[in-house]
């Protein structure tokens, strides 16, 4: 990446400079994301963790989601909501405690994929997820096109298809959940090229301060884990193996 970032963007040494200080904090963040998401969802996601936790007994005698999985499930809205609309007045410290909190409950929330699919299909999955992701960063970074209007159509794909998957979430309908998957693919690659050329325009703002800066490399490693997370889940919908 460093080699790409010096090859087509920055025309200096400083500017360059400061654009793998900026990208390195940002994918810093990714991956620190996506470690304590991985940790958390293998080390828990175990037939009997998802059973006592997650599953409740009915009087009837049978089984439903427990009220401690909805929270593990929405509560991450929450946190996400409340990170981007107060970035400008939250302490980078206090947005950073978000940022982890956030990574907790989506690990938990993982944990689930571990009962439902084989671990073969899931380390291909993210193999696959990995490479795909990589391409449209390069992509979405070098790319001379302005990507703003496909980045605002994309945007609201993603909050009807948001909106789709919850109601879903609710009617479990396998056939509605394998389109939500396939749009999914489309929308989460192609906002993965466009924030991406949204992070390099950050990178080479002289004018932003240290702090802000800071805290938009968290939000873009934040926003990349998201799409990353989203893009593995819908490719692992479509071609995971169950077990």
């Amino acid at each position: 990446m460093n080699q790409i970032i010096d090859d087509y963007s920055f025309d200096t040494a400083e500017k360059q400079a400061a654009a793998r200080q900026f990208f390195a904090k940002v994918y810093g963040f990714m991956f620190f994301a996506l470690i304590v998401s991985g940790a958390i969802a293998y080390q828990y996601g175990t037939v009997e963790f998802i059973g006592k936790y997650f599953i409740t007994a009915t009087p009837q005698g049978g089984a439903k989601l427990s009220p401690l999985f909805y929270v593990v499930v929405f509560s991450p809205i929450g946190v996400a909501l409340l990170m981007q609309t107060m970035i400008n007045r939250l302490s980078f410290p206090l947005l950073f405690g978000l940022f982890a909190l956030y990574s907790i409950l989506i690990g938990f929330s993982l944990s689930t994929i571990f009962v439902v699919y084989s671990m073969a299909s899931i380390a291909v999955t993210f193999g696959v997820t990995a490479g795909t992701f990589a391409v449209m960063a390069i992509m979405g970074y070098t790319t001379k096109v302005d990507l703003t209007k496909m980045g605002s159509l994309l945007s609201m794909a993603f909050i009807g298809m948001f909106i789709a998957s919850i109601v879903n979430f609710f009617l479990k309908s396998d056939s509605f959940g394998y389109l939500i998957s396939i749009i999914g693919v489309i929308v989460f690659t192609g906002l993965t090229a466009y924030h991406m050329q949204q992070l390099k325009k950050y990178a080479h703002d002289s004018e932003l301060s240290a702090d802000n800066k800071n805290k938009l490399a968290l939000l873009g490693g934040f926003t990349l884990y998201v799409l990353f997370v989203n893009l593995f889940l819908s490719l692992l919908r479509l071609f995971g193996s169950r077990d």
